[in-house]
């Protein structure tokens, strides 16, 4: 058993209250969730407006495939309008 985890650090330069900065997040965790069957939760920065971060989990029978998949995951993420991705940390355990 492989498990790939990733923290990504987002910035949201619209959010102008948590209910703003809460609605971006929501809809970058289900995106993440629905498209790649990961486990997604906000582990950090809940109560700061501008900025959030996100961690995301994946369990493979191979850690080729938990990498590739990690990578998927980072791809998408940064690709969402709303949010600008600033940081990444990948581990493989």
């Amino acid at each position: 058993m492989n498990v790939a985890l990733v923290e990504m650090e987002f910035l949201i330069p619209g959010a102008r209250s948590l209910k703003d900065k809460r609605r971006v997040m929501k809809s970058i965790k289900e995106r993440l969730r629905s498209r790649f069957n990961c486990s997604v939760a906000e582990v950090d920065l809940q109560e700061k407006w501008g900025r959030a971060r996100l961690a995301a989990c994946v369990v493979a029978s191979e850690a080729s495939h938990a990498s590739e998949q990690i990578d998927a995951i980072v791809r998408f993420a940064e690709g969402h309008h709303e949010a600008e991705m600033v940081h990444a940390e990948i581990e493989i355990i």
